[in-house]
C-alpha cells in the first residue's frame, strides 16, 4: 500500500517544506488543493509548474494529484443557473485537468459540495442530466492527458446533491467513461447508510483513489474509527492506490498530524 498526504492541512507553508514533512515522515506521494498554491491555476505558468513536480521529486515523493478543485476562484459552480457559470466552471475544470497533468499528477477528486449543489429552481433530475454530460466531456479530456477524474461520494450534511457510493456508481456507469470512476473518504462514508466494508466491496470495480481520515475530522487514529476492518476490506478488493490523508481538523499541528496518521496506517495496514 503507498500513502500520500494532503497539504491544505500545512496551512501557510510553502511547497518545498510540505514536500520535506512528507518525505520525512515516510509518506510515498503529495496530494494538492490548488488553492494552497494560487487563487487559480490558470495563473500557474510552465516554468512553476515544472518546478513543482521538481521539488516533490527532490524527495522521492510523486504528485499523486488534486482535490478541493473548485474552493477557488470564487463564484464556480457546476450546477448553477446562469449557463456562463456552468461553462466557466466546466472550462476551469478542464485547466486543472492540464495543471494536474504537468505537474506530474494522474487523480482529481471532484468533491467541492458547496460547489454542486442542486439550486433551489432545479432539480435532482436535471442536474443528475447535466452532470451525465459535463462529466462524459471532461473524461475525455482527462483521458488524453492521462488523468481521472475520481467523483467522490458525500453525504447530505455535506451537499445538496446527495452523492452516496451507491449512486455515484449509478452516475459512472451512466457516464462509461475510463477517465470517470470514483474514490472513497473515512469521513463521509459514516454518512452513508451501508457499513464501509460493504460500500469497499461494491465500489472496488471503480475505485482508484481512498482518503483515510476519522470521523470526527482529524487524522485516522486520531479518534474512534476502526481502520482494520477498512484495511482488510481493501486488501480483499485488491485496491493497488493510494490511501492519502485528508484532515479538517488542524488543531494537533502538521508535524503530529503527518506523522502520528501514517504510523498508524502503517500499523494497520502491515
Amino acid at each position: 500500500m503507498r500513502f500520500a498526504m494532503c497539504n491544505e492541512f500545512c496551512e501557510g507553508w510553502d511547497f518545498a517544506e510540505v514536500c520535506k514533512l512528507a518525505a520525512d515522515a515516510g509518506y510515498d506521494g503529495v496530494e494538492i488543493a490548488p488553492f494552497t498554491l494560487s487563487d487559480s491555476v490558470e495563473e500557474i505558468g510552465p516554468s512553476q509548474r515544472r518546478r513543482l513536480q521538481e521539488t516533490a521529486a527532490r524527495r522521492g515523493l510523486q504528485i499523486v494529484g488534486l482535490h478541493w478543485l473548485l474552493a477557488k476562484p470564487e463564484g464556480l459552480h457546476l450546477n448553477s443557473p446562469d449557463p456562463q457559470v456552468r461553462a466557466r466552471t466546466a472550462d476551469y475544470l478542464r485547466a486543472e485537468i492540464d495543471f494536474c497533468a504537468d505537474i506530474g499528477g494522474r487523480k482529481m477528486i471532484v468533491g467541492s459540495p458547496k460547489q454542486r449543489n442542486v439550486p433551489p429552481e432545479q432539480t435532482y433530475e436535471e442536474v443528475w442530466e447535466r452532470s451525465v454530460a459535463v462529466f462524459g466531456e471532461l473524461a475525455q479530456h482527462a483521458a488524453a492527458r492521462g488523468v481521472c477524474l475520481c467523483i467522490e461520494p458525500l453525504g447530505s450534511r455535506e451537499t445538496t446533491v446527495r452523492r452516496p457510493a451507491a449512486e455515484a456508481r449509478r452516475l459512472l456507469a451512466a457516464v462509461g467513461r475510463p477517465a470517470c470512476r470514483t474514490m472513497l473518504d473515512v469521513k463521509a462514508m459514516h454518512a452513508d447508510q451501508e457499513p464501509i466494508p460493504e460500500i469497499i466491496r461494491k465500489s472496488a470495480p471503480y475505485l482508484v483513489h481512498f482518503h483515510a481520515n476519522d470521523a470526527n475530522l482529524q487524522g485516522p487514529g486520531f479518534g474512534d474509527t476502526d481502520f482494520a476492518p477498512i484495511a482488510a476490506a481493501l486488501r480483499k478488493a485488491a485496491y493497488d492506490g493510494y490511501v492519502s490523508v485528508e484532515v479538517f481538523d488542524f488543531a494537533a499541528g502538521p508535524e503530529r498530524i503527518a506523522r502520528e496518521s501514517l504510523e498508524y496506517l502503517k500499523d494497520v495496514f502491515a
